[in-house]
């Protein structure tokens, strides 16, 4: 069973449509969604989460559709949105003893090892928490309730290297048990090359692909040549170029290129920032 499955959903609003968009995250996996501001990333994670109505499409978590009861489903949810949405005038323990009756798999030792693991204070109240501390937070949170499913939408924002890096970790522990996944967007996407099995690139609405990131390093590589070498190329090896003074640097399909050029190794964010070049 997968972990989530998207088929052809679409989200149509005046001045922008989630256009088809189809992926498949197998439970075990972590998924990186990266797109740029307005790309799409958080529409689609409110759809998954029923905060606003597809306009087309199936959505299916952990083996669910829409006919599910969505109260059911959200047990196995752990989410955690750009803004975490909790009360100012609450403090961590007063969200736990609240959260205690939310869910039914609610862990109080588990949620006080990760106020110690991530350094919250008990009874300090919310508003006075850093933007680095509401999210490590909303993290403790979405992971004590032994939920199947992270959803995590800039979760890492706010957070500095050591607590990021150590935030990673957590994500990356989780998905050790064999039924559990995580969807994550982020605007850092050397975490996400670090912390991924797959990766979905978004841009204005369109998913450009999903693919096991590992596959996509042995299929994509970067080239230095000229003008005229570029021109010889197929068209279709070609996925996003940048000229300057001293040449040509392109994204190419290696499996496309003539014998004897080799092609470097290329990260995921120059895959993403040339293919988007090349779309716009």
């Amino acid at each position: 069973m997968n972990a989530l499955e998207l088929r052809n959903v679409r989200k149509n609003y005046k001045d922008f449509t989630l256009d088809n968009v189809s992926l498949t995250l197998p439970q075990g996996c972590i998924m990186g969604l990266i797109g740029e501001n307005g790309a799409g990333k958080t529409t689609a994670i409110k759809l998954i989460l029923r905060m606003i109505r597809k306009d087309g499409g199936d959505i299916r978590i952990l083996g669910q559709d829409e006919r599910a009861d969505f109260r059911a489903v959200k047990e196995d949810l752990g989410v955690v949105l750009d803004e975490v949405g909790l009360p100012d005038c609450l403090t961590a323990l007063q969200v736990g003893n609240i959260l205690r009756h939310t869910y039914k798999r609610w862990d109080d030792r588990l949620y006080r090892d990760y106020l110690r693991r991530f350094s919250l204070p008990d009874n300090r109240p919310f508003k006075d928490f850093s933007r680095g501390m509401k999210m490590k937070l909303g993290i403790a949170a979405a992971l004590s309730h032994h939920p199947r499913l992270l959803i995590l939408d800039e979760a890492t924002s706010g957070l500095d290297p050591v607590v990021r890096d150590e935030a990673l970790e957590i994500f990356s522990e989780f998905t050790r048990e064999a039924n559990h996944a995580v969807l994550i967007s982020s605007h850092i996407v050397s975490d996400l090359e670090k912390l991924c099995d797959y990766i979905a690139f978004l841009h204005k609405g369109k998913l450009l692909l999903c693919e096991e990131k590992d596959r996509l390093l042995e299929q994509y590589g970067m080239i230095h040549c000229t003008q005229e070498q570029l021109a010889a190329l197929d068209r279709a090896a070609v996925k996003g170029k940048r000229t300057a003074a001293y040449g040509v640097e392109a994204v190419v399909r290696r499996d496309l290129l003539p014998t004897g050029l080799q092609a470097g190794p290329v990260g995921i964010e120059d895959l993403f920032v040339y293919m988007v070049k090349e779309g716009n």
